[in-house]
Formats: C-alpha cells, sequence, structure tokens
C-alpha cells in the first residue's frame, strides 16, 4: 500500500516515505526510471561524465569535482552511497545540496511517477532528484557515479560525453554475475557510440573488449592510449593531449591513486573542447582533493585509518596501503559488512595484516551477524580467542575497545562497509 506524502515537510520524512514506496531496496531496470525521466522532461544540456567500475569510482569523482572547480566550472556532483547526511549524494559548487531543495525534488518527481502511475526505488528516486537539481541551478558539468552495475543501473538512462570505468571485479554478484566477464558486460554498457570512453582497468575481460567494438565507442585505456611515470616526488602524465609533466601526488592516499588521476586526466582531455582546464588548475585540484573514508587517516598515535572497503579487491588496496604504512605495533581490526558480500574474500585478502579483529554486526537488514564474520575468520585459519578475535555488539563498542587497549604505537583500521565507517565516524564527531 502507498503511503502518503502531505506531511513530507522535513528531509527525513522523505527519506523514510521514499524506503517505503517500493516493495524491493533494489530493483534493476531502466523503464520505469526513464518513464518518470520523460514526464519531468528531464534532459540535461550540460555536459555529463560518468563513472562506473568496482572499485575507485568515488575517488575519480572527487579529483573531476576538484579539478573542474578549480577550473571556475559550477559542477554538479552525484555520488553514493553517503557516510554521515544523504546530501552529501549531491553537490553543486563542491557544496552538498541544502534541506528544502532536495524536498522540493523529490516532490516534484514524486508527483511525476504517480503521473506515470510507476514506482521508483530509493537510489531512482534520488538519481533523478539529482539531475533535477542540477538542470535548475543552472550547473555547467555534471559528474554522475553509477550505484550497481551500470546496464540497468539508474544514471545509465542518461546519455554520457565521456564515461570512465575505474575497475572490474567482483561484487554484487547476486544482480551482476559470479564472473568478471559478466560483470564487465553490465559495467561497460554505460559507453556510448562514438564518444570518449575511458578504462583504467589493464587486465580486461573480453567481454569489455567486445562491447566497445560492438558499439564503435572512443576507447582508451591505461598503458595503451594513456598512462602516468613515477617520479620520486611527482608523476608525468601522458594521453590524447600529449604530456603533463610534474603533477603533484593526489591528496588522497593509496597505491590505486594514481591510475584513478590518470583516467580523470585523459577523461579531461578528451573533453578540452567542450571543458578547457588549465595544467595550473589541475595541480590546484589534485592537491585540494579530499574523500572522507577512503584510507582516511584521522589519528596518528595510535594511527586510526577509516576504509569503505568491502570487497576483495579493495581490501587487497587497503592491504597494501597498511603495508606502506609500516607500524611496529599491532593492528586492530573494526570490522562489520553486508552478508551479501564476499565476506571470506575480504578476510583473506587481509588476515596477514590484522592482530585483533573486533568483529560487530551491522544495524540493517542485509548486515552479516558477528557470528557468521567469525565463523569466516575461523575458515581462514585464524584463532578464535581473546588475543586474535572478539565480538561486539556494534562497531562503536568495538572502536572504543580498540582505542582503550591500542598503544601509541598500534593502528586500528575501521573497515568492511559504508555502514561501519558512518557509524564509528559519527561516534569520533560527537566525542
Amino acid at each position: 500500500m502507498e503511503v502518503s506524502n502531505t506531511k513530507l515537510n522535513t528531509l527525513d520524512n522523505w527519506l523514510d516515505y521514499l524506503e517505503a514506496i517500493h516493495p524491493k531496496a533494489i530493483e534493476m531496470g531502466l523503464e520505469r526510471v526513464n518513464e518518470v525521466r520523460l514526464a519531468l522532461g528531464l534532459v540535461p544540456d550540460f555536459p555529463i561524465i560518468m563513472v562506473g567500475g568496482t572499485n575507485g569510482k568515488g575517488s575519480v569523482c572527487a579529483m573531476l569535482e576538484a579539478i573542474l572547480h578549480r577550473a571556475g566550472y559550477k559542477v554538479g556532483c552525484y555520488t553514493s552511497p553517503h557516510l554521515l547526511r544523504y546530501n552529501e549524494r549531491i553537490r553543486i559548487a563542491k557544496k552538498e545540496i541544502e534541506d528544502d531543495k532536495l524536498c522540493h525534488a523529490f516532490e516534484q518527481i514524486d508527483v511525476a511517477r504517480k503521473y506515470c502511475h510507476t514506482s521508483l526505488t530509493f537510489f531512482e528516486f534520488g538519481t533523478l532528484a539529482a539531475v533535477q537539481l542540477f538542470v535548475q541551478e543552472g550547473i555547467d558539468v555534471a559528474i554522475l557515479e553509477v550505484g550497481l552495475g551500470g546496464r540497468l543501473d539508474a544514471v545509465n538512462v542518461f546519455d554520457a560525453d565521456c564515461a570512465i570505468l575505474t575497475s572490474v571485479d567482483l561484487d554484487h554478484i547476486e544482480y551482476l554475475g559470479n564472473t568478471r566477464e559478466k560483470i564487465g558486460s553490465e559495467k561497460v554498457a554505460i559507453f556510448r557510440k562514438d564518444k570518449p570512453a575511458i578504462c583504467a582497468e589493464i587486465g580486461l575481460p573480453e567481454s569489455v573488449k567486445q562491447h566497445v567494438a560492438n558499439i564503435g565507442a572512443d576507447f582508451y585505456q591505461l598503458t595503451k592510449e594513456f598512462g602516468f611515470l613515477l617520479k620520486n616526488a611527482q608523476w608525468d602524465f601522458w594521453g590524447p593531449k600529449g604530456w603533463k609533466f610534474s603533477l603533484p601526488y593526489p591528496a588522497l592516499r593509496g597505491d590505486k591513486q594514481l591510475h584513478n588521476a590518470s583516467a580523470c586526466l585523459a577523461a579531461l582531455d578528451t573533453l578540452s573542447e567542450l571543458i578547457p582546464v588549465s595544467m595550473n588548475e589541475v595541480r590546484q585540484g589534485l592537491v585540494e582533493v579530499v574523500l572522507p573514508g577512503r584510507f582516511q587517516v584521522i589519528s596518528t598515535q595510535p594511527m586510526i585509518i577509516l576504509d569503505v572497503a568491502h570487497n576483495p579487491g579493495a581490501a587487497a588496496v587497503l592491504s597494501r596501503n597498511l603495508a606502506e604504512a609500516k607500524s611496529d605495533g599491532r593492528t586492530f581490526a573494526v570490522f562489520a559488512i553486508l552478508q551479501d558480500k564476499d565476506i571470506a574474500g575480504v578476510i583473506q585478502e587481509l588476515k596477514n595484516d590484522i592482530d585483533c579483529w573486533l568483529v560487530s554486526t551491522i544495524h540493517s537488514s542485509r548486515a552479516a551477524t558477528a557470528d557468521q564474520v567469525v565463523n569466516e575468520i575461523q575458515k581462514a585459519g585464524i584463532a578464535n580467542n581473546e588475543q586474535r578475535v572478539n565480538k561486539f555488539s556494534d562497531s562503536v563498542a568495538a572502536f572504543v575497545f580498540a582505542c582503550e587497549h591500542a598503544s601509541k604505537n598500534d593502528r586500528i583500521c575501521v573497515f568492511g562497509s559504508f555502514y561501519t565507517v558512518s557509524d564509528v565516524l559519527r561516534y569520533i564527531n560527537s566525542i
């Protein structure tokens, strides 16, 4: 039964309403969202950069946003999920959208979807609201992050002037398939005929190569059509418009960030006639970029790291980053994850990096219980004793335990889900 929206006068009311009106949290398909888009008359006249992939999407969106903002463009950026506030998902000129504007956009979309006699998922509402707000606010360029997959993701009802595929790895296998070939075929569907298609994945599945050939995209792949060279304290980029020398390292931590930054610069090269940027603006954007929750170090004694790694590919990157950030002490893991993730794969990637596992259950219907996670830790050959594995009621309790027991030379790494990092970050901000 549909809920009335007559008393939806706050953002929280609207978000509760959006979660209640559709029978499924995730329902893949473009027909419903495209019908509502047409009813809204939503045809953007600004350039769109679309960013898809398994890992690295948030970093690429953040770098593009920082560079284009520094270049003086009014940038609309749509990402998901959020850490603390829904408003984080929709930013204009690097500022989170205000509650009243967001509520008004939701109201317009609700009227349109009722006119169409259809319902929308929570994510579909948010996607249409973002683009509706970008149109109303008169932005110069939009950056749209794909939520899940690509082919049937709500973002894909819009045509990108340039699309970026960051990586292809195993995640959301119940929706996208259980092989890189199947997942690649879903993610590559954001590419368009004769439009720049940027790929930061080096080992491409054949399904991606075949789709690119079939549609005739203007394809650029890392190490082939663009790439980078490392220097001691800087790096050089080469791409469609030649070389860019002596670039600063991105402010984001992690060994994959030059892959991500190179994809950004390749995209900007291909769009240089639409949205030109100078070398100085590129340098400033790379230095100024900020992205919470991606190997985010918020303390040094002990080192406290927040990372939303929730699949084996991201866990492997986290493992390498932990190895680079050398520590003489122990590493505590505050770990909670959703049950539809490859929990065993995540643990396998990190089992040699963690001295003490502090496990809890996320407050979500999709959560893996602490007992389920402990069971997977035991299967990985990690001893279940008080020195190695502990269970807690929630992530905050696990984090407090870590803080009480860690010395200044130890590390506390909070990871496993956006929910996990969000809960701990909210607690840290409250104290």
